[in-house]
């Protein structure tokens, strides 16, 4: 699968712009703040229906309009797959599949995997666990559609609960019949929410180790572990004992939207102990194993996306993680770098087959 053509229509900086991509490597160069991110942003747009760096979709409008439309045309499995995401001002946003509109998000979400490696990445480890629980979302969601409809019905029953929860407060009384009906939602959705989740991280460990053994050249222990307080209890005691609690907070405690993702190195989280360069090869690996893993659950290589890669590392390190990637079959690779020079080194050292498009 690759992007074979891009055209942007008021999309962040640009107002109108067309590109013919190379069906393996695309290097996308020029001066900082000329809009080589918002290319890439725009290709995960089409994959995911919504921006990597701001999911505000009227923030994505450029500042003279009043609507943008992204227009991506893919070749997967020697047919074109025509994606359009358009946003007006004061209207829905609208997804399209080869002219035809999608009714919901989630009856696309696999349909063009992508992965990207930005600066913006270091958010995994020092941010909290709802970062971590988004990067678990989005990777089961592409292959599992069962489980991007659990979250959204979950998300919504916590959503009603914790306005129950403040009418309650508000108005000096309570229910329980009115509130078991939404911890019913929660349950039932939680439990499917947290059992793909723990198979996601019982697969997706080794192939991350794997991927930092090799960036590292197998010098550190590494692991990732999967907290959930469903592993101490079930949802009935869960959500009774924290009632109490809840009733005062105006807003509930305990659930599956409190898991993390915790990353160790030596068995100490590497956000307090990880020196920047084993931060910078943690990352690294979380995102190559995100794309062996989607790989292998969809039998289709994803569009790697590598947003100022030279900013993570160095220009030897770089060529490292392009031939790494590039040895293994890749599909198409997409870098944005302020030095034509250097990339196309770099490049061209791994593949005679690429493209450079200065911005």
């Amino acid at each position: 699968m690759h992007l074979q053509s891009l055209s942007l229509i008021n999309y962040k900086n640009f107002e109108q712009e067309n590109f013919q991509f190379d069906p393996k490597i695309n290097c996308l160069v020029g001066e900082n703040g000329i809009g080589k991110t918002n290319v890439l942003d725009s290709i995960y747009h089409l994959a995911y229906g919504k921006s990597y760096f701001n999911p505000i979709n009227l923030q994505n409008i450029n500042h003279q309009a009043n609507f943008f439309v992204i227009d991506g045309k893919f070749i997967k499995n020697d047919k074109t797959e025509d994606i359009i995401v358009s946003v007006k001002k004061g209207q829905k946003k609208i997804i399209k599949r080869n002219g035809k509109t999608y009714e919901r998000l989630r009856e696309h979400i696999g349909l063009i995997p992508v992965v990207i490696i930005s600066p913006a990445d270091r958010d995994l480890i020092t941010e909290g666990s709802e970062v971590r629980r988004k990067f678990m979302d989005g990777i089961i969601s592409q292959s599992h559609p069962e489980y991007l409809q659990a979250l959204l019905r979950y998300n919504q029953a916590l959503a009603q609960r914790n306005a129950l929860l403040k009418y309650f407060a508000a108005n000096n009384t309570f229910n329980r019949d009115n509130l078991e009906i939404y911890d019913s939602e929660m349950t039932y959705h939680g439990t499917i929410i947290h059992q793909l989740r723990k198979e996601f991280v019982k697969a997706f460990s080794p192939i991350f180790k794997k991927r930092y053994a090799e960036i590292s050249n197998d010098k550190e222990e590494v692991n990732l572990e999967y907290k959930s307080q469903l592993f101490e209890t079930d949802w009935k005691n869960l959500l009774e004992k924290s009632l109490q609690r809840d009733m005062v907070l105006q807003y509930s405690r305990k659930g599956v939207h409190r898991d993390d993702l915790q990353m160790k190195i030596k068995d100490f989280p590497v956000k307090q102990f990880g020196s920047q360069g084993q931060q910078k090869s943690f990352l690294i690996a979380l995102k190559l194993a995100q794309y062996d893993f989607i790989k292998e659950e969809l039998s289709t290589k994803p569009i790697l996306l590598l947003d100022d890669i030279f900013d993570k590392l160095d220009e030897k390190r770089v060529a490292q993680l392009i031939s790494l990637v590039t040895k293994n079959d890749l599909g198409q690779l997409f870098i944005s770098d302020t030095h034509r020079e250097r990339t196309e080194n770099v490049v061209k050292a791994s593949s005679d087959s690429y493209k450079m498009i200065e911005l």
